[in-house]
């Protein structure tokens, strides 16, 4: 999405930051994820924009609860068994450092997913698709074809707050 807008973006992990949600809403608790990451962000570096992000499922059951990120693949199956022929939000949080200034974005958009059969189930988990994705899924790979946003920005869905992509569109120009 962004190398698309940006040739020259440099993408890079955070894997010292802590990403253990913190009490609250699924809102504040992507949000707070989303800062630990700001402050991971070196003070001094050589970046025009720096970009940092998290996503989060809201729990179908339980609003203010959080589908993680499945740990392998018995906990992708059963994300996946719980979110197939339901709706659940998706909750993104992005962070736009310019000019040594931060600013934050939290959005969410709902996404529906078919009613899914063992055998998509099961290719869906084999495609390892679910790998480091927030509800074990990603809409722009293999879930696409039984997943559609019924409210919101595909850019929340896809990990970067539809305002934030918006403000980061307008640079491109």
């Amino acid at each position: 999405m962004l190398t698309e807008l940006f040739p020259n973006v440099k993408c890079e992990g955070f894997s010292d930051v802590d990403e253990t949600p913190s009490s609250g809403s699924v809102d504040m608790q992507v949000l707070s994820i989303c800062q630990k990451k700001s402050q991971a962000v070196p003070a001094v570096h050589d970046f025009d924009v720096v970009v940092v992000c998290d996503t989060m499922l809201a729990d179908p059951d339980d609003m203010d609860s959080a589908l993680g990120k499945p740990n392998d693949t018995v906990e992708a199956a059963m994300m996946l068994h719980r979110l197939s022929g339901r709706r659940h939000q998706v909750w993104s949080a992005t962070g736009i450092q310019l000019h040594g200034q931060w600013k934050f974005f939290i959005e969410h958009a709902i996404v529906e997913i078919d009613s899914l059969t063992d055998e998509q189930l099961v290719e869906l988990v084999l495609s390892e698709s679910w790998k480091g994705k927030a509800g074990g899924y990603d809409l722009a790979g293999p879930m696409g074809a039984y997943a559609r946003l019924i409210e919101g920005s595909e850019a929340t869905v896809l990990g970067i707050a539809g305002e934030a992509m918006e403000l980061l569109e307008s640079f491109s120009v």
